[in-house]
């Protein structure tokens, strides 16, 4: 029922308007004219099911099909676990499957050469989807670019490593199924784009969370070499010392004993296993892998090598990201103890540098650029030292405007801050969604305001590979001599980056972030 209703508000309308048959790889896809205006293509098959056989195998080209598949409905999210009580944290109860390699594309009517904006989901890795309405293509694709949604597997499904499937891969590792997907995906987009209006020389990956990881990664990938143009990553890179990559004899110890939580004798048994049995399962697994193929170094040796794509970046975080490795911080004392305890060889700077107005709002600041400041700060230092292009930073500060009387089962309204995602409704266009189920924010102009100059910033760096903006004009470049960022908040101004110099005295981040840990339920 979620999902109907859910459909029924994103599309305007319960029976789509058609749109005219496009050819693709497989056959013809029809897609549907949104009330808007702009055309959709909804479900659309990148890449072969990954089931049985496929299960943990790079994904295979697109069977083909007879007549022509009407893409008017999303399809499935790929398996994932269900949070709460058993429903997905932001979008109700949607349909998973393992047959999930599907990607949405928004268009503006008559469209031609116009630039290609890829969005790829976060959530750890573990969850997420294309389909949900925070992440609609329709905003930005009034804006005149065309908008693609694409899928990639999770969790143990898209990330498992296995000395079996090292053996049978032809390249001697595993993992990493779901960046392969993404590039997956991306190739197809090369291919097929145009019939929808995009330039397929002029696309933008853009990603948030696991997905600006995932982009930081795509970027260091030999594979995905001339399958983009240009990068946007909100809060995450491969940076920084945060996710790796595993070294591979480690990831394929970890499926080992995945392996032994499911109880199966072999590699074909666990092929054969319910996929919801896999993505339940409790045995640790980190994600990335440098498998020698799709990730065969570190973010920081790729640059280094001048291996990277050298393309312009648009990057930064939120002001709250806040994963909170502290816990509670009352005082001066609560905060220059827990300093201590994580940065003992040089507390007193550290201290001395983070002291703010308060004690919690300098362990925040404390937390949040141990973590994600410290890994966009960094990429944005290797693409000036090792590339050509150009790289831009934001930080986001706006604390978003709560109805009266709203909770969140998880999170204090009052102090949730500019938190990781909150930034995501203003470059997409999509601050509806947020309001979508029940009103749980009253907007005010200054977010209007906001939205347009963040979304009029990502449009442009799309078509030029610059950000400007109507309040701001052009966006200052990154300089490691004089450091500086677009502030996104009340006010919109480039100013000095926040504790730049102070995010060397930082080591690696005390453990792996829980990256739903502040994000308000909507």
């Amino acid at each position: 029922m979620i999902r109907k209703v859910l459909a029924a508000l994103l599309l305007g309308a319960s029976t789509p308007v058609l749109a005219q048959p496009v050819a693709v790889e497989g056959g013809q896809v029809e897609g549907i004219t949104l009330p808007s205006g702009l055309s959709a293509w909804l479900g659309v098959p990148f890449a072969a099911p990954p089931l049985r056989d496929l299960r943990w195998k790079a994904p295979q080209p697109v069977t083909p099909w007879q007549g022509v598949l009407h893409a008017d409905r999303f399809a499935p999210e790929c398996l994932q676990p269900l949070r709460g009580s058993r429903q997905n944290h932001y979008f109700g109860n949607e349909a998973t499957s393992e047959d999930c390699l599907y990607l949405n594309i928004w268009a503006p009517k008559g469209a031609a050469k116009a630039p290609v904006v890829v969005w790829i989901y976060g959530g750890g890795f573990n969850v997420g989807s294309a389909s949900m309405a925070n992440y609609s293509g329709e905003g930005l694709a009034s804006e005149g670019v065309v908008r693609v949604n694409i899928a990639y597997r999770l969790g143990a499904l898209g990330f498992l490593a296995h000395p079996q499937l090292s053996a049978e891969s032809g390249h001697g590792g595993s993992g990493n199924y779901g960046l392969m997907d993404q590039i997956a995906a991306l190739e197809w987009v090369q291919h097929n784009i145009e019939a929808f209006g995009g330039d397929p020389a002029n696309v933008t990956i853009v990603g948030q969370s696991a997905g600006a990881m995932s982009v930081s990664l795509l970027q260091i990938a030999p594979r995905a070499k001339g399958l983009f143009a240009r990068a946007v990553a909100m809060s995450g890179s491969a940076f920084g010392g945060m996710i790796g990559p595993t070294p591979l004899a480690t990831a394929e110890a970890q499926g080992q004993a995945l392996q032994k939580e499911l109880g199966a004798a072999s590699l074909a048994e666990m092929r054969s296993l319910p996929g919801d049995r896999i993505a339940a399962a409790t045995t640790r697994r980190d994600a990335i892998v440098q498998d020698g193929n799709v990730i065969p170094m570190r973010a920081e040796d790729a640059f280094a090598a001048k291996a990277q794509s050298d393309v312009p970046v648009l990057i930064g975080y939120t002001r709250d990201e806040s994963f909170r490795p502290f816990g509670p911080i009352a005082t001066e004392a609560d905060f220059a103890s827990a300093v201590q305890a994580r940065y003992s060889a040089n507390a007193a700077q550290v201290v001395k540098a983070y002291r703010g107005e308060t004690p919690a709002r300098a362990a925040a600041d404390l937390a949040r650029d141990g973590t994600v400041g410290r890994q966009m700060a960094d990429w944005a230092t290797a693409q000036h030292s090792h590339g050509t292009a150009p790289t831009y930073a934001f930080l986001f500060a706006r604390r978003q405007p709560y109805a009266p009387g709203i909770t969140f089962s998880d999170h204090d309204p009052a102090t949730v801050g500019a938190y990781h995602t909150g930034d995501v409704p203003y470059w997409l266009r999509t601050r509806p969604a947020l309001n979508l189920f029940r009103q749980t924010r009253v907007w005010e102009l200054v977010d209007q305001t906001l939205e347009n100059e963040m979304a009029a910033a990502i449009v442009s760096f799309a078509r030029s590979g610059v950000p400007q903006s109507p309040g701001l004009g052009r966006w200052p470049a990154f300089d490691p001599k004089k450091p500086r960022l677009v502030w996104l908040g009340e006010t919109q101004s480039a100013v000095a980056w926040p504790h730049f110099a102070d995010m060397a005295r930082l080591g690696p981040p005390v453990a792996e972030p829980n990256r739903a840990a502040n994000r308000p339920r909507d």
